[in-house]
């Protein structure tokens, strides 16, 4: 029973730090003050996001083209990326940008990059192996201890680094990070 938990876990865990995902988290951290409100966003498109590929297991990957999903995914960072640049040229004389509504930002963004992302597949293929609500827990711990951390980094980021150069450098690593989608 503890393997349920544990294995989903550790490889989850192991598997999602440094991705597009905990870079958007960390990201999108430095552009807002409501960091419960990321959290939450961010956590809900996680339950969702790997909550379904858990319940539904292979049904999703036989059943909706991952092709279309990256492509999507793509447009969505390379639009969130532009939207840092260019807001950047409109912000605070000390270079704070705030995300008008930092749960919607966060959620959107991570349900659509967390689908058919290797953790998500992971989860599914986990709950056909071990207890499927045992697995869940596993994965979703992972995730939020790595969105905690995330979230924590970018806020000390903020603290001590220029505003101006880390929104220049979260719109183009949004960009970037979209483009890869394509490729």
């Amino acid at each position: 029973m503890i393997q349920d938990i544990l294995i989903p876990f550790l490889l989850v865990g192991l598997a999602e730090l440094g991705d597009k995902t905990q870079l958007a988290v960390l990201v999108l951290s430095t552009k807002t003050k409501q960091y419960g409100s990321l959290l939450a966003g961010v956590m809900l498109a996680f339950v969702l996001t790997d909550g379904i590929a858990i319940l539904l297991g292979d049904f999703i990957a036989s059943s909706v083209p991952l092709e279309y999903v990256r492509i999507f995914a793509g447009v969505i960072f390379i639009v969130f990326g532009m939207l840092m640049l260019y807001n950047r040229n409109k912000e605070d004389n000390d270079g704070s940008y705030e995300l008008k509504s930092p749960f919607v930002s966060g959620f959107s963004l991570i349900f659509v990059s967390e689908m058919g992302d290797k953790t998500q597949l992971a989860a599914a293929l986990f709950a056909t192996q071990y207890n499927p609500l045992l697995v869940f827990i596993g994965v979703i711990m992972a995730l939020l201890l790595l969105s905690v951390t995330a979230i924590y980094v970018g806020k000390n980021l903020m603290e001590r680094i220029n505003k101006n150069t880390i929104s220049t450098t979260a719109g183009i690593l949004f960009v970037l990070i979209g483009l890869s989608f394509f490729f």
